[in-house]
């Protein structure tokens, strides 16, 4: 158990998968846990019923209202939320001309705008006692773009975007931000009840759009990560004084990452001249920290 346990954890998505497997965690850790998911009957089946360490809420993330009331409830319950993890998400993994707007909407909705929601309304807790920790569960699709990734790889693309802008203005308060960045775990991320496929089909796209299914079913329940041993890295993660902004998770993460980093270097150093030719001509020259200070 750490030496700051015992804490309050407010996890959402926590009927499976990541989610079920950090609510394990922390449990067995010793910690207190608000395990929120769509359906608390799904949490009472998987963690059994509630106790002086664990509530379950019934919570969708995209439903500001159902956001608010859990929160109030859980620090009317705990007293404070010393660690949130944004967790709650799934992914639509499909051609961008098969996808309509509805789809967009739907993925947003809850990767994006319902994490943001759950973190406007546990910041001020948070603020007000100088102190907390928040993992928002991104993915190396949110680093890493590829076909079939339009709607989740834009989506995490704007949760990291969100989460290292919010590390900035949060830290002076004692609130440390970490995106968390998992490449492929074994849960059910890709089975049928959690994967969504476009529903428009488009002649043109058939073949690949087909070889893109087959690999994400191969892969499904294959996968090397271990939710598991994320969980527990999330407990090294909340104990450190100093974490991380950006952790990845699992080696094909760290693997697809890295090669990002590679590409990013050989495009700015093959353009850098082009890139450099578009300053105009001006008197004074801003200091380096003034032109990043909004970072």
């Amino acid at each position: 158990m750490s030496a700051n346990s015992p804490r309050t954890w407010f996890i959402t998505g926590a009927s499976r998968g990541l989610g079920a497997a950090i609510v394990r965690a922390v449990l067995d850790n010793g910690d207190r846990v608000v395990a929120t998911a769509r359906r608390r009957e799904v949490l009472v089946e998987t963690f059994g019923d509630d106790s002086d360490r664990l509530l379950s809420l019934a919570l969708d993330v995209a439903d500001a209202g159902q956001v608010a009331a859990a929160v109030e409830t859980a620090l009317a319950r705990f007293g404070a939320i010393d660690v949130l993890v944004n967790n709650a998400g799934y992914g639509h993994l499909a051609i961008f001309e098969e996808s309509t707007p509805a789809d967009i909407q739907a993925q947003f909705d809850t990767n994006l705008f319902g994490l943001m929601q759950v973190t406007r309304a546990v910041l001020p807790s948070m603020r007000a006692r100088r102190a907390g920790r928040i993992f928002n569960i991104s993915s190396v699709g949110g680093l890493v773009g590829g076909e079939s990734g339009t709607l989740y790889c834009t989506s995490k693309f704007a949760v990291e975007g969100f989460s290292e802008s919010l590390a900035a203005e949060v830290a002076r308060f004692g609130i440390h931000v970490t995106v968390v960045e998992p490449g492929f775990f074994r849960t059910d991320f890709l089975e049928p009840t959690s994967v969504r496929y476009g529903s428009h089909p488009i002649p043109d796209y058939a073949e690949v759009a087909t070889a893109l299914k087959s690999f994400y079913d191969a892969r499904s329940r294959n996968q090397a990560g271990d939710p598991e041993k994320l969980g527990q890295a999330l407990l090294t993660l909340a104990d450190h004084p100093n974490p991380p902004v950006r952790w990845a998770a699992g080696s094909d993460a760290v693997g697809m990452i890295q090669g990002k980093i590679d590409r990013l270097q050989a495009d700015l150093d093959a353009w850098r001249e082009l890139s450099l030719s578009t300053d105009g001509e001006f008197e004074f020259a801003p200091e380096p920290d003034a032109v990043t200070a909004w970072r």
